[in-house]
């Protein structure tokens, strides 16, 4: 049954008029068409679960946050497939890409190794690999990219370890390291490989890919479509057609309400109310919820790119004793009842389940623990039960990102917890222009979590782009570096959990040591799943509500 206008309105009403226009103008009829093409929209969409599209072909309608669609564009030298939501690219091939467990697998590369000495790596190509405008993807394709992300100002992926990229023939690419980081494998697994020959300031709004899919329309702020690409050279897609719209909680709920929406994303406050003929779909993640703890005096700034300013240090978390006492006192598992319905694990770390995550970072619950800690560090309560020393109360402010409902209430939870102990937290939601300036000072609510070391590192080491605590350990350091330069992912992992705790030295950042964060909450990601259609299994998605769900919606079918 095709989906009409009246569906779309409907479904508008029920969300509400600020998510009217966005429904609407995903109906068909011409509206909203991307240049060059012709649209048939959502419109065509599969209403009543039939799973057809305009052609007759296999279809799901997906919906994502607005912060899904790229603002760039589907430009890998800009942000498409990478960035702070990492996933697979879809319309561009990969060098290589991660199997369920999140081993390496070849994708364009049929072959590769990596130098002695870590600064040398090359990658042999398959061969019948072509542009969906005909052109044969070569090496010189792949130099192009890697190079293009590796000095371009506004790319997202990190290739910062690469110094050039060359071709040494039609399928050999050598890339020549500045420094050993096996953490190349990770960022090359997300970049698509764009054609040197037909890449301009446009390209996002029209990429040429060489990958499963391929863009068929685009309707800024509303919808993508996206048709298999029939001249792939792996296996074909069971899926046709994918269309992938834009909207806000409210509206994917209605969405799915409607059965206009085949898969649409909601929250652990909603998890109990699918709609009639939905399942509801729950994917494991290590998008992680944790909290940054200043470890510095109040009057520490921090200098960035050495010339931004920033106040930095906190007189209260900068107390080892209440870094620890916050791990210890809290109750991870009630927080999760109240706060996400049950829906999410305890985090206690930003790689929890990852092969390079230290059971160390594991904290049970001791209240007594956390009591005692701040007893001996002569935090004292006062008459009203909330603690200070000499003169300073036990208090701190807790940044959040305001509108961001989950991140409220598991502020709003872990300040009742610590006010049980005696701490006073005052939760403050703020715009992200707001909370970067205030990063080092106080602690601030985070949102990490990735299939790749790479957060570990840069949260963790001193010289880190995410290191809010302000921590710095030479040990620590040292680990990292050296995990970062092992030849193969496989040994990196023992660096990177001695890098979080080593008992050797007994130093690191988990709670029995310098306790930089306080980690809550691995969030489900959950969505609403129509009866009959067999989503494929998924790999732990990271951070980000969106994207991660398709990396194989090539898999997916109706029953």
């Amino acid at each position: 049954m095709a989906l009409t206008r009246r569906d779309f309105m409907r479904a508008a009403a029920l969300a509400g008029a600020a998510s009217a226009g966005l429904l609407a103008g995903c109906a068909g009829g011409g509206e909203g068409t991307a240049a060059g093409s012709t649209a048939t929209g959502a419109g065509a969409s599969a209403a009543g679960g039939a799973g057809a599209g305009p052609n007759g072909e296999s279809q799901v309608i997906v919906t994502m946050t607005p912060s899904s669609e790229p603002a760039a564009g589907f430009d890998p030298l800009m942000g498409w497939g990478a960035g702070e939501h990492v996933h697979e690219p879809l319309i561009q091939s990969t060098l290589i890409a991660t199997d369920d467990d999140l081993s390496f697998v070849n994708d364009l590369a049929v072959a590769y190794n990596c130098s002695e000495d870590g600064l040398t790596w090359t990658f042999t190509i398959r061969d019948d690999a072509v542009f969906t405008d005909g052109v044969p993807l070569t090496a010189e394709d792949v130099a192009f990219t890697i190079n293009g992300i590796a000095q371009g100002a506004a790319a997202e992926a990190d290739l910062s370890m690469v110094a050039e990229a060359r071709a040494l023939d039609a399928v050999t690419c050598e890339i020549a390291m500045k420094r050993p980081n096996n953490a190349l494998l990770y960022t090359l697994a997300v970049v698509g490989i764009v054609p040197a020959h037909a890449y301009g300031s446009d390209y996002g709004a029209n990429p040429i890919g060489s990958g499963r899919y391929m863009l068929e329309q685009w309707d800024r702020g509303q919808q993508v479509i996206l048709r298999a690409n029939p001249d792939y050279y792996g296996e074909k897609p069971l899926m046709d057609r994918v269309v992938v719209l834009f909207m806000e909680e409210d509206a994917s709920l209605a969405a799915a309400s409607s059965g206009l929406a085949d898969v649409a994303y909601t929250s652990a406050s909603l998890a109990g109310a699918a709609p009639v003929g939905y399942t509801l779909l729950d994917c494991a993640s290590v998008d992680s919820r944790g909290i940054s703890l200043p470890c510095n005096p109040a009057g520490t700034d921090v200098v960035v790119d050495g010339d931004m300013v920033y106040v930095g240090g906190n007189d209260v978390t900068s107390d080892i004793a209440v870094r620890r006492a916050l791990n210890y006192g809290i109750d991870r598992e009630v927080m999760i009842e109240r706060v996400l319905a049950g829906f999410g694990r305890p985090a206690y770390s930003v790689a929890d389940g990852m092969p390079w995550s230290s059971a160390a970072m594991r904290v049970e619950t001791d209240g007594a623990a956390a009591e005692r800690l701040l007893d001996e560090a002569r935090w004292q309560r006062g008459d009203d039960g909330m603690r200070s020393r000499d003169g300073v109360p036990c208090a701190f402010d807790l940044y959040y990102a305001a509108g961001d409902s989950t991140r409220q209430a598991l502020a709003y939870d872990f300040a009742d917890q610590c006010a049980a102990l005696g701490i006073a937290v005052t939760p403050k939601g703020a715009s992200w222009d707001d909370i970067y300036l205030r990063q080092y000072a106080d602690p601030v609510l985070w949102g990490w979590g990735s299939n790749a070391p790479v957060e570990l590192f840069e949260l963790t080491h001193s010289a880190g782009w995410g290191n809010y605590a302000q921590y710095g350990d030479a040990t620590v350091d040292a680990h990292l570096e050296a995990a970062q330069a092992a030849r193969t992912v496989e040994e990196s992992f023992p660096l990177y959990q001695a890098a979080q705790w080593d008992d050797a030295t007994q130093t690191g950042v988990a709670p029995e040591g310098a306790a930089t964060w306080v980690w809550l909450a691995n969030v489900d990601h959950l969505y609403f799943e129509r009866e009959g259609l067999a989503v494929a299994a998924q790999k732990p998605h990271p951070h980000g509500h969106g994207w991660s769900l398709v990396n194989n919606v090539d898999r997916w079918s109706w029953k």
